[in-house]
């Protein structure tokens, strides 16, 4: 499913294909499908909330409010803030198994797992991606306003951007009408049902299920300054922060093949890049079954919503790219080629590396 905004409207909205492949239910704008990591903008703008609300510093130590939380040394204990949670610059790496294999429905539990991670380098000294630094932030707001983290993003969020049919568990989901089911393709050509993921505890990190109708609102009220229908959700000054760079990703240069796409950095829960000469905002999401982009271009007030049933695809980020060349009016790449050159390439390096490992292995041990 598809949605672009700009300015404050919905200028196109529509499903594609399948929300039920094996019953053939057509998708359509409605249809709530798992957004995964595009939850993670939510968690952190409950947090700007907060700030307004003179609840909390950027600055604090998130032990402030979560006395329970450690870090695997001390040097991340005292030096570690609510605001490097928040630009995935703790210097921790991902540690995903300890969630995504051991899944709990405490939070409490979940936090203390992060005692035993181990850093690969120092506070603020790079930037690696990390979604328990996200279920930390969730934390942070249950422990300042008494109410679970998926409260606050109903309340907060949800309830004044109209966003009625967005939930926040499976469970809620399975309940819901017009509901997508996950897929994956199977030796690149089956299509195969995925059972939910039931991210449970880890929810602030990627549990939110949504349209892109709804979605929508969402990406209003960022090209916005905060506001939705002239009243102000998010606190402009934060939206400013949260769209700007904290941290560096990586170098991105410019190469020959696309001269003009550069810069990689990560402000609050979104991916800061430039785009054929226009500043892009965006987050994708990857949850089993499910994959999705949520990007907008705060300078052209242009918005991009895309929702897919598919397992770790490519799609969200081909089709929001065709969608932006022609909504900037910028000369047009073929994306869909480009992809495929890259799909095969990266099959044939797959292929050449499996071939390694089988012929290093010793037999019969």
């Amino acid at each position: 499913a598809v949605a672009i905004v700009e300015k404050n409207k919905v200028v196109y909205a529509k499903g594609f294909g399948y929300s039920d492949y094996d019953k053939k239910t057509p998708a359509t704008a409605n249809t709530l499908f798992a957004i995964g990591s595009c939850s993670k903008a939510f968690t952190s703008a409950v947090l700007g909330q907060l700030r307004s609300e003179n609840k909390l510093a950027f600055e604090d130590r998130p032990s402030k409010y979560i006395p329970e939380l450690k870090f695997f040394n001390d040097e991340m204990n005292n030096s570690i803030k609510i605001r490097d949670l928040m630009s995935h610059r703790t210097g921790l790496p991902r540690h995903d198994f300890s969630w995504y294999l051991f899944p709990s429905d405490s939070k409490d539990s979940l936090i203390q797992r992060i005692a035993h991670q181990e850093p690969f380098t120092g506070v603020r000294e790079r930037w690696y991606y990390n979604n328990f630094m996200f279920l930390a932030q969730g934390v942070v707001a249950e422990k300042l306003t008494g109410k679970t983290w998926e409260e606050n993003v109903q309340e907060r969020i949800f309830k004044p951007l109209n966003m009625v049919r967005s939930n926040l568990s499976i469970p809620e989901m399975q309940k819901a009408t017009d509901i997508a089911i996950g897929y994956e393709l199977e030796k690149e050509t089956t299509i195969k049902k995925m059972d939910y993921y039931h991210i449970a505890g880890m929810s602030p990190a990627g549990s939110i299920n949504s349209s892109v109708n709804e979605m929508s609102n969402w990406v209003i009220t960022w090209i916005n300054g905060g506001k939705f229908n002239g009243k102000e959700i998010i606190p402009a000054s934060y939206v400013t922060e949260a769209m700007s760079s904290q941290m560096v990703i990586g170098a991105s240069l410019p190469d020959k093949t696309n001269p003009d796409l550069h810069l990689s950095n990560y402000g609050y829960g979104w991916f800061l890049s430039s785009y054929k000469g226009h500043y892009r905002v965006e987050h994708g999401g990857n949850i089993d079954g499910f994959s999705a982009n949520t990007s907008f271009f705060p300078s052209d007030s242009v918005g991009i919503v895309v929702l897919v049933n598919q397992n770790g695809s490519s799609v969200p980020s081909v089709v929001r790219n065709i969608i932006s060349d022609r909504m900037l009016k910028v000369k047009a790449t073929d994306w869909n080629k480009e992809l495929k050159e890259r799909r095969e390439k990266a099959l044939a390096e797959q292929k050449k590396a499996a071939a390694t490992r089988s012929s290093n292995k010793v037999k019969g041990t």
